[in-house]
């Protein structure tokens, strides 16, 4: 049997973190075993779709270089991959059921359904209520048909059979059984935009699409049983998946649902991508905008609810899918540790070239460094990438590089520039003017030697040195700082801190 998965999102707002989590999975599980992976637009919910989500989606995968077998954008046997485009593929399996009586047309209205969950405690629509409803098994055959024709708006819900077993087998959480009298007639299909739900559209996807494994949130647990019963009324028994639910991804506090609320709180993205809210016109950042890494953000989400067999933590992605298992999957909620997160980043900043670095750089700050030289961009990357977590500090941590500073940070002012310290650097120019050779090496030996000749402290100079240089206590090496902006700029930042500061 060929191991076929699928990632089904709903196109009805960017995707969430832990959806590129659950394809992640998916994907590994399907690389590990020489699969398909299959991507499926589940756009059955008209009422919120959106329609820039499918290409944030798959724009999303295309960063984070996570490819398909399969899909909207990518073909394959056993499309339409948009299950809006099923509508007649779904209109059989539809009558089937209505054929059998395993499911049924109701009209209730939604005040009708409100009267009820308002006089009835934890009201529920299903084989103790459904005879109490205004539905095609209280009606007759004639009423059901002139609803139908006057376009009284309807839903189709399947008719659960009460006093049932139902048997979960999830790779994760092991054997569930289910009874079936806790479970409600749920809707299936509406008339109003003529698409069936996700229950049912699902599972007939999956069915056709010879899906072999459902992999999915935790979040879908409670429908499994539903959609068993959906396979089983199909006479499909036999190809029911092998399911396995991944936990949740839980707020950084553990006390939640990892949500919108939460990364606003905390200052830390939800979404892969930005994204621009079609209402309210917000720029929301996302994961690729803030400066990550696509292969460290696979990395951190991979450890989110998977633990290898070792206590290795870097991983690439094929060694990722060959070591992926379902069973070291946790069945707990899993925190959010976005601090973590900055940490992969920050490790695979540094395992890049400078060159890749460099060009990172430059993209990211392109009207910034377009006049800049890039052997010059990469070897100050260089000089501060051990600094950095995000592509984004490069321009924080190396902004002096390309702009002398027009201000000079107050604190540092008072803590580093003493009385003296005009005099001293005013000597350091005129030290700095009789150096030919401008290399680190060469400037530290000579400054060093003026220095211990002098019998001035060498910190001090330096320090004064520094912030005449950056406008700051920051920076790499100084020297390294020296020989990068040269000599005649070096001097002129010099006087033009001894003529603002003395």
């Amino acid at each position: 049997m060929k191991v076929r998965v699928r990632f089904a999102p709903s196109p009805t707002g960017p995707l969430h973190i832990g959806g590129v989590r659950t394809a992640l999975y998916n994907y590994l599980f399907a690389k590990k075993y020489h699969g398909s992976f299959i991507l499926r637009i589940d756009d059955t919910d008209s009422a919120r779709f959106v329609s820039e989500a499918e290409k944030y989606i798959i724009e999303t995968f295309k960063w984070l270089k996570i490819t398909f077998d399969e899909g909207p954008h990518c073909n394959g046997n056993y499309g339409p991959y948009r299950q809006s485009e099923r509508k007649a593929i779904y209109r059989e399996y539809i009558d089937k059921l209505l054929s059998k009586n395993l499911a049924y047309i109701a009209f209730d209205t939604y005040e009708d359904l409100e009267h009820k969950r308002h006089n009835i405690p934890n009201f529920q629509y299903d084989a103790s209520t459904r005879m109490n409803m205004i539905n095609s098994l209280t009606l007759s055959k004639k009423e059901t048909k002139k609803r139908i024709s006057n376009n009284d708006q309807y839903v189709i819900r399947i008719k659960v059979t009460p006093g049932q077993t139902i048997v979960i087998n999830d790779l994760i959480r092991n054997k569930i059984n289910i009874n079936s009298s806790t479970l409600d007639d749920k809707v299936i299909y509406k008339s109003s935009n003529n698409l069936p739900t996700y229950h049912l559209a699902s599972v007939i996807d999956d069915h056709l699409m010879k899906i072999t494994h459902v992999i999915r949130g935790e979040e879908w647990l409670p429908s499994t049983p539903l959609h068993i019963i959906i396979y089983q009324y199909l006479g499909w028994e036999q190809t029911i998946p092998i399911f396995a639910h991944l936990p949740l991804l839980l707020n950084p506090n553990g006390k939640g649902k990892l949500n919108k609320r939460d990364s606003k709180q905390s200052e830390f993205p939800i979404f892969p991508l930005q994204w621009i809210d079609h209402k309210t016109k917000e720029h929301i950042s996302g994961y690729r905008e803030i400066g990550y890494l696509p292969e460290a953000l696979i990395n951190f989400l991979a450890l989110l609810g998977w633990t290898p067999n070792n206590n290795q933590e870097i991983f690439s992605i094929n060694e990722l899918s060959t070591l992926f298992s379902l069973d070291k999957c946790s069945r707990n909620g899993i925190k959010f540790d976005y601090q973590k997160a900055k940490w992969f980043n920050h490790q695979y900043i540094q395992q890049k070239s400078d060159e890749d670095i460099a060009k990172l750089f430059l993209h990211h700050y392109a009207n910034k460094l377009e006049n800049q030289n890039f052997d010059r961009i990469a070897k100050i990357v260089r000089m501060v990438k051990n600094r950095v977590n995000f592509i984004k500090d490069f321009w924080i941590e190396s902004d002096f590089f390309f702009i002398a500073p027009i201000r000079y940070e107050k604190h540092s002012v008072q803590k580093h520039w003493k009385i003296e310290s005009s005099i001293q650097l005013t000597e350091l120019c005129t030290l700095l003017t009789s150096i030919s050779n401008f290399s680190s090496k060469i400037l530290e030996k000579a400054i060093k030697t003026w220095i211990a000749n002098k019998n001035y402290h060498t910190s001090k100079i330096m320090n004064a040195c520094r912030l005449s240089l950056v406008g700051a206590a920051k920076g790499p090496n100084i020297f390294y700082i020296i020989e990068m902006l040269g000599k005649e700029e070096t001097i002129t930042r010099i006087k033009k801190a001894i003529k603002v500061l003395m």
